[in-house]
């Protein structure tokens, strides 16, 4: 069919390929014109091949429609040098395909307000995106080791923006906004960061191009203490590589579960790879307790953002809703089910 669209696979190590394959089944269970290709990728990748992204699995992500990203990260590997740890794949990936936009949705389910460190009437207003740029700050800056005068080993990272980064992810920013409740809240640590007061200053001139969106700025510890204090107040976050990667792991925790939380990067184009937030988990890897309803719910970000099936992706968020109603859960989440059993749920309630 020459409307069939090319889904790659990439399981990863630890839980990556228990959740995947689940949310694998999901989307089979839909009947969509979908043609599916798997390839190894992180540790799975460096013990096959000696690379974590080997030159195959680069090519099959870059010839698909959209990527389904497990986890990397293999405690075996890391002792060896950075370029060849698996956590470079994921780096990589983003880098060679120019992801840069990162959305990390945080909405609590109906029913999992008591699995949340909050007060459930505190934890039930979460609704919540953040807006993560995913190829610059310190994570792409120059970086190395060096001695100092005095003998001492000094590491150093550089945090760096140039206007236009800024500018494509204010975009991004604004965009979801207005698909939203219209607020817009940027994060940045204008104080003391000159990264970040040019992040500040290029957010207010492309406000310029959004009216009707309600722009806000916030320093990055505050947002860090509003986000416990009173998350139901965000609507919409935007902020760098770094603050992003903290920000969105402490709202997982505001909504009950890591194991919860999808996220999708994506291009100038709308391609996009997709992931739960979760780490590899080796501590439980291969025993059944990864909860899957994140990988699950990022196929159905996959199915909204890449490939415009906007109708499939709420029938995939309306099951795990309906799964979770009926008191499906993982250890996560207080429950004792399976990664299967879990799949199972979601599966009956679509």
């Amino acid at each position: 069919m020459t409307d069939t669209k090319l889904i790659a696979i990439l399981p990863g190590d630890g839980i990556g390929p228990e959740v995947t394959q689940e949310a694998r089944r999901v989307l089979d269970a839909l009947d969509l014109p979908l043609h599916f290709e798997e390839a190894a990728v992180g540790g799975a990748a460096y013990r096959a091949s000696g690379h974590p992204l080997p030159p195959a699995t680069l090519d099959l992500a870059r010839r698909a429609d959209a990527i389904l990203f497990g986890a990397v990260g293999d405690p075996a590997c890391d002792s060896l040098d950075r370029q060849l740890r698996p956590e470079q794949a994921i780096l990589g990936l983003r880098k060679h395909l120019a992801t840069f936009a990162n959305l990390r949705p945080a909405k609590i389910f109906p029913g999992l307000e008591d699995a949340s460190t909050l007060k459930p009437e505190v934890a039930g207003a979460i609704d919540l995106v953040i807006v993560r740029e995913l190829n610059g700050d310190v994570y792409f800056g120059e970086k190395g080791r060096r001695t100092t005068a005095a003998g001492l080993r000094e590491g150093h990272d550089l945090m760096r923006y140039d206007e236009d980064e800024v500018r494509r992810i204010a975009h991004i920013g604004f965009q979801t906004a207005a698909k939203r409740r219209g607020k817009l809240c940027s994060v940045d640590k204008a104080n003391v960061l000159e990264t970040s007061q040019l992040w500040r200053d290029v957010v207010i001139e492309v406000a310029a191009d959004y009216p009707q969106i309600e722009l806000t700025h916030m320093y990055v510890d505050n947002a860090a203490m509003q986000l416990v204090r009173d998350p139901g107040a965000f609507d919409t976050i935007v902020t760098g590589n770094l603050f992003g990667d903290i920000l969105s792991d402490q709202a997982s925790m505001c909504v009950g579960s890591i194991g919860m939380l999808p996220s999708a990067s994506l291009d100038a184009d709308g391609k996009g790879l997709y992931e739960p937030i979760h780490g590899s988990a080796p501590d439980i890897a291969g025993q059944g307790k990864a909860n899957p309803c994140a990988a699950i719910l990022s196929a159905a970000m996959l199915l909204r953002h890449s490939l415009a099936m906007p109708e499939a992706a709420d029938r995939i968020e309306h099951a795990v809703a309906t799964a979770l109603r009926s008191g499906a859960r993982t250890a996560d989440m207080g429950g004792a089910m399976s990664t299967t059993a879990m799949g199972e749920a979601v599966l009956a309630a679509l």
